[in-house]
């Protein structure tokens, strides 16, 4: 599969094997990983340095605190993004309104399809 070919993924994610899963199901799909960034310092520090297509953002980061920040950032630099996550959509901050959400669990496929569609989402606008 190789969907996401030649684009950068920034993956904001705390737990290593989630971390892992979601390196390998990107690389997979032949994109090129920034990160993972475990926190939502670490993240925006990769995006100033080097600037990728697509993200993928954990909602909950460990020590009470969200992605919120990371999702802000995209959305002010029209970079599109995927929350993955196992929250209700109900209860997520409106920075998040500009993504797309995958629910966990989920596929590698359906990972690869939402970042397509998130993707399109900001290229339509």
């Amino acid at each position: 599969m190789s969907a996401l070919l030649g684009l950068r993924v920034l993956v904001v994610e705390n737990d290593e094997m989630n971390a892992m899963l979601l390196e390998l199901q990107l690389a997979q799909a032949g994109a090129s990983v920034v990160g993972p960034a475990a926190s939502s310092d670490q993240a925006l520090r990769l995006l100033e340095g080097q600037g990728p297509d697509l993200a993928v953002l954990d909602y909950r980061l460990g020590g009470g605190l969200t992605s919120e920040p990371v999702a802000e950032y995209l959305s002010r630099q029209g970079i599109p993004f995927v929350l993955a996550t196992g929250q209700t959509t109900g209860h997520l901050p409106s920075a998040f309104d500009r993504g797309i959400v995958l629910v966990k669990p989920y596929l590698a496929e359906d990972l690869v399809r939402a970042l397509l569609q998130a993707q399109e989402i900001v290229a339509g606008n």
